[in-house]
């Protein structure tokens, strides 16, 4: 029994910080995305989420032929990798410089074959991951309007292809308030920030009288679906679903009960984190015509709280949830694999 202990212990401590733990992770999800695009040439997006995003639609079409789709998908999600990796090292959530959390990020989107598509929440999660920075940046700042302009900015440019990620506003004002950097004129600031991407596409759409382009970000931000009609979502969706829910509260318990070990600084971060995947797990219940596009945003928040867990962690029970953590991933992509045979 101790033997196997240790074994498992020594797993975990190799896994999460081991030099070696990114560059394996990115060849196995490289053959994976690979072996996927073999065996589903023809996957394509949900006709639900072509319908709700007109916009992203024409806008992919025109910038990238279908057989880039998974090429540009792959290095939007490296770029998001990298972007999770300067995070942690700007900000020192997981108080040391580590990758845990980009290397859960890419097994998470690996695991599941129909993310392997570029979607509108695509793009919007990487505008939403630099505008975490620049929120991050806020903290406690006596002249953090130009954070907030920033932050709010790539809030705002992210909307225009997503327009649900509008909604992320609240919470980012909320959050701000917190960090002790909303003042009159940092608000001022966001809102200039938040509107300056619709300036843009204002003059654009007048010049070329298109104005139908400058409305159409607003009319899909008040298109709503069913309220909690989970019936709609896809297998793999309710899977993946499941899975983060579950990794979620176990990290989320942990950073609340292990708290005091973290700085003032980093304890507020992590629960910008936990209220964060809250907010976008009940998102997605709200409307879950929007699940495909809202998570890769909440793969980022989920995977930094479950990097901090695994990283800093070295209990026997941790290194139990550990492995099963690691079953559960394969056999989630074997699940979403059979449901696409």
């Amino acid at each position: 029994m101790d033997y196997t202990v240790m074994r498992s212990k020594k797993l975990q401590n190799q896994v999460t910080t081991g030099r070696l733990t990114l560059p394996v992770v990115i060849l196995i999800c490289t053959l994976c995305w690979v072996s996927t695009y073999f065996l589903f040439p023809d996957l394509i997006t949900s006709a639900t989420q072509e319908s709700l995003s007109s916009f992203w639609q024409s806008a992919r079409d025109l910038l990238f032929p279908g057989w880039a789709e998974r090429i540009v998908s792959f290095l939007v999600y490296a770029v998001i990798g990298y972007f999770l990796i300067e995070l942690n090292n700007q900000f020192g959530i997981i108080r040391m410089r580590a990758s845990m959390q980009t290397a859960i990020y890419f097994l998470l989107v690996t695991a599941c074959p129909e993310m392997h598509l570029l979607y509108a929440g695509d793009i919007a999660a990487l505008a939403f991951l630099i505008s975490i920075y620049f929120l991050f940046r806020s903290y406690q700042q006596s002249h953090s309007s130009g954070h907030l302009f920033y932050s709010f900015f790539f809030i705002g440019a992210g909307s225009i292809l997503f327009p649900q990620l509008t909604i992320l506003s609240v919470l980012w004002l909320l959050e701000s308030y917190r960090f002790q950097s909303l003042t009159p004129r940092s608000f001022c600031g966001a809102l200039l920030g938040w509107m300056l991407p619709y300036w843009m596409l204002f003059g654009h759409a007048f010049f070329y009288n298109e104005m139908e382009l400058f409305y159409r970000p607003f009319n899909q931000l008040l298109t709503f679906g069913e309220v909690f009609n989970l019936q709609i979502l896809q297998p793999w969706e309710l899977a993946i679903l499941g899975y983060l829910l579950v990794m979620f509260i176990v990290s989320a318990v942990h950073c609340v009960a292990a708290g005091f070990e973290d700085k003032i600084r980093t304890r507020a971060y992590l629960q910008f984190l936990i209220d964060l995947t809250l907010f976008l797990f009940l998102q997605i219940a709200l409307q879950p015509i929007y699940c495909s596009a809202l998570l890769p945003l909440l793969i980022i928040s989920s995977s930094i709280l479950i990097g901090h867990f695994f990283v800093l962690t070295n209990s026997k029970s941790s290194n139990v949830f550990f492995i099963i953590s690691l079953v559960g991933l394969i056999l989630l992509f074997a699940f979403n694999i059979w449901t696409l045979l």
